[in-house]
């Protein structure tokens, strides 16, 4: 039972430190009826195996008749088959999940040993009980004092007929036996099975808790995935607002962006949706800022398609010629002066740069003598793909435009330069970003939970993970 809640609840409970609960999500997680079902036949699948695999406790005791007590043993008890014919998941509207379990049944073999004053007897028995009926249903109590957490809310068992047949010496007694060994098994079940369940649920939850809803990226960024709200449970779907921002690594400074209101059309093809809002993006892009990450330096020894001197540049700009009649190695330094804003329309996701590029001449003494410096402003556009649990992107340059900010030349005209930084930008700066895009960024930790057939649409003002899932 502990395996198959530990899905349902992994599903339930993709975050689990919990902050101000009020705030609108970065990430919306929907989890449809069609994930739930599937969790299901997964989870008693694993129930069936996990049951025929574990030992139980001896069972000692006793039971009044008429002329005393019939004393018993009941050991070495193990699980031979399990049959769950009907079960079903469902979502109650407002307070969580319940699991109904039905017409259940399950054959045990045990060793036996009965006494008497007048007589005793041992040996090997079957026990098949049938019509056994659990319903269980589980929430997710949350509030700002706390993490979230999974608790069962209500509990039932009952079992319908326990058949049970000896094998021993004394045969004809057999039948005066059973009625009192059924006794014992039938109240062990019924009492057994809820705390069983209930001690599963505190085990999945000090499991979940356990987990870092603060994920780290790399040395510069981490994102929060914990809980901004509620789980919302409706009749067809779960839905989860996680908080979903980025920060500077260890240093977790308020973003300077508030998130809009996310809402997602209503789909249920998939097990499971991601919907990465604007805001998402819009905090990474702030939390690399931050960290420097908008910062590239390209030199001579660093550029791999040609080299880079005052000879190139002085061939374009007479002003650099005139500058530097000796060739001198020459340095770019790129730099974002802005946050890079990022925009999400119907089936475009795209990045506003703006930034300056200051180039540089490498004196022999190994001294730097700034040239002039250009002010950018690029037009990217990123495609996205999900490879290992990670969702990654690639940069494309649409378009650039550059205007002179600052010379120490003299003044000329920027568009002789157009071509050739483009060109320095597309082989060394954007392969460069892609090269760490292509990294990725861990998404919310499901728990041993893998994406199947994932499908990435852009929509506006969120990017949509549309995929089932597979434990």
């Amino acid at each position: 039972m502990r395996k198959m809640l530990k899905i349902c609840c992994s599903l339930l409970l993709l975050s689990l430190l919990s902050g101000q609960l009020s705030a609108n999500p970065g990430l919306k997680v929907r989890i449809t009826q069609k994930g739930l079902e599937y969790a299901k036949e997964v989870g008693l699948e694993i129930l069936k195996q996990n049951m025929e695999k574990e030992r139980f406790p001896d069972l000692t005791g006793h039971e009044k008749f008429a002329l005393g007590n019939v004393k018993y043993n009941i050991s070495r008890i193990h699980v031979t088959a399990v049959e769950l014919p009907s079960a079903s998941i469902s979502l109650l509207p407002g307070s969580g999940i319940k699991l109904v379990i039905g017409n259940a049944s399950l054959t045990i073999d045990m060793n036996w040993n009965i006494r008497t004053w007048m007589f005793k007897d041992s040996g090997r028995g079957t026990v098949h009980i049938s019509k056994v009926f659990v319903t269980a249903i589980f929430s997710t109590p949350l509030d700002s004092a706390g993490p979230a957490s999974i608790s069962l809310t209500s509990c039932r068992t009952t079992s319908g007929d326990v058949d049970i047949k000896l094998n021993g010496k004394t045969g004809f007694l057999h039948n005066f036996f059973i009625k009192y060994l059924k006794k014992p098994i039938h109240r062990s079940l019924v009492t057994n099975s809820c705390p069983n369940i209930r001690a599963g649920i505190q085990f999945i939850d000090e499991d979940l808790r356990s987990l870092n809803a603060v994920m780290k990226i790399d040395d510069l960024a981490e994102v929060d995935y914990s809980l901004s709200s509620s789980p919302a449970v409706f009749q067809p779907f779960i839905d989860l607002d996680l908080k979903g921002v980025f920060f500077p690594a260890g240093n977790y400074t308020d973003s300077p962006y508030v998130a809009a209101s996310l809402t997602i059309s209503d789909q249920s093809d998939s097990m499971l949706y991601l919907a990465f809002s604007e805001y998402f993006f819009q905090t990474s892009s702030f939390a690399y800022y931050t960290a420097g990450a908008f910062t590239v330096t390209i030199a001579e020894e660093t550029c791999s398609y040609f080299n880079i001197n005052t000879e190139i540049f002085g061939s374009i700009i007479p002003e650099v010629a005139k500058y530097s009649v000796i060739p001198y190695p020459v340095m770019l330094k790129l730099m974002s002066t802005e946050i890079p804003i990022i925009s999400l329309q119907k089936g475009s996701f795209t990045v506003q740069i703006q930034g300056s590029m200051e180039v540089l001449a490498v004196l022999p003494d190994s001294t730097i003598q700034s040239l002039f410096t250009l002010n950018i402003v690029a037009n990217t556009s990123i495609s996205l793909n999900i490879f290992d649990q990670k969702l990654m992107g690639s940069l494309c340059l649409n378009r650039i435009q550059f205007s002179l900010a600052h010379s120490n030349v003299g003044s000329f005209e920027v568009l002789l330069l157009e071509n050739i930084l483009s060109y320095i930008l597309q082989t060394e700066v954007i392969p460069s970003a892609n090269a760490k895009l292509s990294k990725g960024f861990p998404l919310p930790n499901l728990a041993n939970v893998t994406l199947t057939r994932p499908h990435i649409t852009i929509e506006q003002g969120y990017v949509l993970i549309s995929t089932d899932v597979r434990y």
